[in-house]
């Protein structure tokens, strides 16, 4: 796929699950890796015994924060070439119990903060005519699933953000895409899992089957294929690949 070296990689989320392997995947490939998150502590263990690999505290609904994260990058490690927009919540409840907090946290951490990173990126890549954007998706970014309307009201505004940002740079050197994949190994699905049992009293083996059956491969998305999707994308293989939201969900539609 090439080598990443002398590229800058920013992703957001980059402690845990999806974003702790793509932080590992891209400084293997050679990058300079800044991993941002609300919590210090799991970027700090992402890591650890990593050269590439450098941990900043970011709030990525909060444009200062935002601002002063692509400052203190850029000046330590240089511009910023790559942006993994992957931070992201997710809680379920119908629509008719989902309170306003609620409503505008999902959308604030999933829509919001890929909205402000990418803007902050595009400073840089504009000026030296390259870049990737590669915002973390979901498929519930191009279909419905019930008592999740939040969440997937989040991420298709993020496949609709992809599609109008890839058009405005196709011809400035910058690639913008979407992956959306099914439900993946992470923690995030953990919380998922214990949500159902929680509130239906299915066992956790129980809940996991509802969960899985939606991929027609029968099992979940593991965060290395995200990672491998990403390093293509971030390589000159893909430079004709743009405005795009590629599914990663074993067939689901």
């Amino acid at each position: 796929m090439g080598s990443l070296s002398g590229k800058h990689a920013l992703v957001t989320g980059g402690g845990t699950g999806s974003g702790a392997q793509i932080a590992l995947s891209l400084a293997r490939n050679g990058a300079q890796v800044t991993i941002a998150g609300r919590r210090l502590e799991p970027l700090i263990e992402t890591a650890a015994g990593q050269e590439r690999i450098y941990p900043e505290q970011c709030d990525v609904t909060d444009e200062k924060s935002v601002q002063e994260l692509f400052q203190t990058s850029e000046k330590a490690r240089g511009p910023i070439d790559i942006v993994i927009a992957n931070a992201g919540m997710a809680k379920s409840a119908p629509l008719h119990k989902t309170d306003f907090e609620l409503w505008q946290s999902t959308l604030s951490v999933n829509l919001t903060g890929s909205f402000l990173v990418a803007r902050a990126g595009l400073q840089t890549m504009l000026k030296i005519g390259w870049g990737r954007i590669i915002f973390l998706a979901s498929t519930a970014g191009l279909k419905g699933y019930p008592y999740v309307t939040a969440y997937c009201a989040a991420k298709h505004g993020i496949v609709g953000l992809t599609r109008s940002l890839a058009l405005e740079t196709a011809k400035k050197g910058i690639t913008v895409n979407a992956i959306c994949p099914g439900f993946m190994e992470t923690p995030m699905l953990n919380e998922s899992i214990k949500t159902i049992t929680d509130k239906t009293g299915l066992s956790e083996s129980e809940a996991r089957a509802s969960l899985v059956s939606g991929n027609p491969q029968g099992r979940f998305i593991q965060p290395d294929e995200v990672a491998s999707m990403i390093m293509y994308l971030c390589s000159e293989h893909a430079s004709s690949i743009n405005g795009q939201a590629l599914s990663l969900s074993g067939g689901e539609v």
